[in-house]
């Protein structure tokens, strides 16, 4: 029965094409040794990736071992991997929850691609999908958290996402097929426990039928959300900028705090952040915003900026810049674009070093004769608050020969007596 179940929901869905090669993750517990016994049983081509991420000591090595057995019984490849994970949480300032995460699937989509595998098949079900639909509202969420899990997602599919846990228990019991037991989801120390032990079975109470309930909800607003997807793609071409939000723009929309949540909840600010900053339009420039994630919105004067934290700290240029001498002759030409810049060769003094700028610089703008701060400079000519921190400038010794990508200083320029010109192109890493 269970078989033909998600036989049909593959069909339907056009998860798996009949000559694909699968990976399936395997962890040992029921969810994925069904997944991948059915996948078999349903003549796919299957191999199996396995991450320790080294958390449970010795439960972690027995999940292992449990696999490679498995795989070696149905005479399948097995690919393993070992993560520190806490160290790469610890790296990455996220929970062990997300850096399992992300540590899993952008190894999963190297094994992927390594072994010729079309699909990434995930054992997600029901029970998680309702899950995640209750964990996307109590942390707070717009109207895609509340789809559940989608069964294709990339080249991840989910074929088990038509049939509940008792279901995949009741499956393997009649199968007589082993599989193993995560302590952790026993304990109700990690916020999706809490709700699959405690919360779900107290709903039951008030309707039995709750998951269902649910799981209908979510298929009701898959339609809504088409409509509702298409009109944020749309709108998001009117307000956003490459810097970021254009307010005026974004306040003539039908409904600008559903925009503005659509646009920055992804990238970690939460429904009280998002208040505060629609609340900022009103008021003067410069109060700034920082999401878990890192992400950063500055309300400037008309724009609600966007950047990474990560970006403005950054020590290391995001360019290169390649340089080039060549003789000066009266039809040499310029460049007008502000990704090149000449200078006359014998006035600069090397080697040519790049930083990030600092208050007290300052430089003669070309076509000036006197100094000018470069603060005073970036003031002028409107630069944003985030424009200004990642402004960098090209120095020879103590001077500063450009503001690169902007303006160069008037004493380095080329003139008549120049006989070589460095010539200095901004290239993009």
């Amino acid at each position: 029965m269970i078989k033909n179940i998600v036989s049909k929901f593959i069909e339907k869905k056009q998860l798996i094409q009949p000559d694909d090669k699968v990976l399936v993750a395997l962890s040992g517990g029921a969810d994925s040794v069904a997944l991948l016994h059915i996948l078999i049983s349903l003549n796919y081509k299957c191999e199996a990736a396995h991450c320790n991420f080294k958390l449970r000591e010795k439960e972690s090595d027995r999940d292992e071992e449990f696999v490679r057995q498995l795989c070696k019984s149905l005479n399948i490849p097995l690919h393993v991997i070992h993560f520190d994970t806490i160290e790469y949480a610890a790296e990455k300032k996220i929970s062990i929850e997300m850096a399992a995460r992300e540590l899993r699937y952008e190894w999963f989509a190297n094994v992927k691609q390594e072994c010729g595998a079309a699909v990434i098949a995930i054992a997600h079900h029901q029970d998680d999908s309702v899950e995640t639909i209750l964990l996307n509202l109590i942390r707070g969420t717009g109207i895609n958290g509340l789809l559940g899990i989608r069964p294709l997602n990339g080249d991840i599919v989910r074929p088990l996402l038509g049939i509940s846990r008792n279901e995949i228990i009741q499956y393997l019991e009649e199968e007589k097929i082993d599989y193993i037991t995560d302590s952790t989801n026993l304990s109700d120390a990690y916020t999706r426990n809490k709700i699959r032990l405690k919360i779900i079975p107290e709903m039951q109470k008030i309707n039995p039928s709750v998951r269902y309930s649910i799981l209908s909800t979510a298929d009701h607003l898959q339609d809504t959300a088409l409509i509702y997807n298409a009109w944020v793609t749309e709108a998001k071409k009117r307000v956003l900028t490459k810097d970021g939000i254009r307010i005026e723009n974004l306040l003539k929309e039908a409904s600008p705090k559903t925009l503005l949540f659509d646009i920055l909840y992804p990238l970690g600010f939460n429904s009280t952040q998002l208040d505060d900053i629609f609340q900022s339009f009103a008021g003067q420039p410069g109060k700034q915003f920082i999401s878990s994630t890192g992400h950063r919105v500055v309300k400037d004067r008309t724009i609600l900026l966007i950047d990474n934290t990560s970006d403005a700290n950054a020590n290391t240029p995001p360019f290169e810049l390649q340089m080039e001498k060549m003789p000066y002759s009266s039809s040499f030409v310029i460049p007008r674009d502000k990704d090149t810049a000449c200078f006359d060769a014998d006035k600069i003094t090397q080697p040519l070093t790049t930083r990030k700028w600092k208050h007290g610089d300052s430089f003669v703008p070309f076509g000036m004769k006197s100094r000018k701060l470069l603060s005073n400079y970036m003031t002028d000519r409107k630069f944003s608050l985030i424009a200004k921190e990642n402004q960098w400038v090209l120095c020879s010794g103590d001077d500063i020969v450009w503001l690169i990508g902007e303006r160069t200083d008037n004493r380095f320029r080329v003139d008549d007596d120049t006989k070589e010109v460095l010539v200095i192109h901004i290239l993009p890493i």
